[in-house]
C-alpha cells in the first residue's frame, strides 16, 4: 500500500495550512503547495523536502490528491447524516482531523459536501482545500485507506438507490 500525505487551499473559511504526520515525521505546509502540486505538477522546494523525507513520489501523491469520487450531493448529505454516514465520518476523520481532535465529524462531513456541490465529484485536495478550519490535520501514512473509505461510501450510496 502506498503512503500518501495531503495538503490544502486558503480560502474564506478553509485550511489555509496543513499539518502532516508521517510516522514520526511531522510538518506544516501552507494549503497552497499542496494545491500547486495538485495542479499543476510543480513541487515547492520546501514539498519536495517532504516528500524525499517521506520517500513520497510526487506523481504518486498527486495521483491520489485528483483521484475522483463521483457522488451526488444530495444523497451524500443525507447519508452522511445517517449511522452508517457518522461511523465513515469517523473513520476518516482518524486521517484528516481539527487541530483539537474534536468537532471532527461536523469538519469532514461539511468539507466533503461541499467539494462535492460544485461538480458531484469529491477528491482528496477537494476536502482539504474546504476544511473549515485554519489548520487540518492529516496523518499521512493512513491516506490510502481513507480514499478507499471514500470509495465504498460512494459505492454504497449507488447500491442502495440502485444506480450503477
Amino acid at each position: 500500500m502506498t503512503n500518501i500525505f495531503i495538503f490544502g487551499n486558503s480560502s474564506v473559511n478553509a485550511a489555509e495550512t496543513v499539518v502532516f504526520t508521517y510516522k514520526t515525521f511531522r510538518r506544516t505546509l501552507p494549503v497552497s503547495e499542496l494545491t500547486k502540486l495538485s495542479e499543476t505538477g510543480e513541487v515547492s522546494p520546501t514539498l519536495n523536502y517532504y516528500l524525499q523525507q517521506t520517500q513520497q513520489e510526487p506523481q504518486a501523491v498527486r495521483d491520489v490528491l485528483n483521484r475522483q469520487v463521483n457522488v451526488d450531493t444530495v444523497t451524500l448529505d443525507r447519508t452522511l447524516n445517517s449511522k452508517i454516514g457518522e461511523f465513515l465520518l469517523d473513520q476518516i476523520s482518524q486521517t484528516i482531523h481539527t487541530s483539537s481532535n474534536q468537532a471532527n465529524r461536523q469538519a469532514l462531513r461539511s468539507a466533503i459536501v461541499l467539494s462535492s456541490s460544485e461538480d458531484n465529484q469529491v477528491s482528496l485536495i477537494e476536502i482539504i482545500q474546504n476544511y473549515p478550519t485554519n489548520e487540518v490535520y492529516v496523518r499521512a501514512d493512513n491516506l490510502a485507506r481513507t480514499y478507499n473509505q471514500l470509495s465504498i461510501l460512494t459505492e454504497g450510496l449507488r447500491g442502495w438507490l440502485g444506480i450503477r
